[in-house]
């Protein structure tokens, strides 16, 4: 399979919202903070796998790994939930991830201590 798009991957899970609307909470930025929770649930169940399983199974087993990479498919579908509850689109995502990552790039890592020193 092709690598997806942010876009395509965004119109994929909202496509998957709109076929079970009628049983999930609606898209608006009073639910976004839902979405970011169950984000926050499906990273627990990829913790659980590095520490129940450990990193030697996840990268030798493959059905480990299979299930390590299914729950990261779900923090990430519900990181876009969470996104589109507050209307982020793939074109406003993008741009401010290349800003955070150019920044990134040129920071020093004592600077980025010294943000958090009292």
């Amino acid at each position: 399979m092709a690598e997806l798009s942010i876009s395509e991957l965004m119109q994929r899970q909202a496509a998957l919202y709109e076929k079970h609307r009628q049983d999930w909470d609606p898209r608006d930025p009073e639910h976004g903070k839902d979405s970011l929770l169950w984000m926050v649930d499906e990273l627990g169940e990829v913790i659980a796998i590095i520490k129940k399983k450990g990193p030697d199974a996840i990268m030798e087993d493959a059905h480990v790994r299979a299930h390590y990479v299914e729950e990261c498919s779900d923090v990430f579908m519900y990181f876009l939930d969470m996104l589109q509850c507050y209307g982020i689109g793939a074109e406003e995502f993008t741009t401010a991830f290349d800003k955070k990552w150019h920044r990134n790039m040129n920071r020093t890592w004592e600077e980025n201590n010294a943000m958090y020193e009292d």
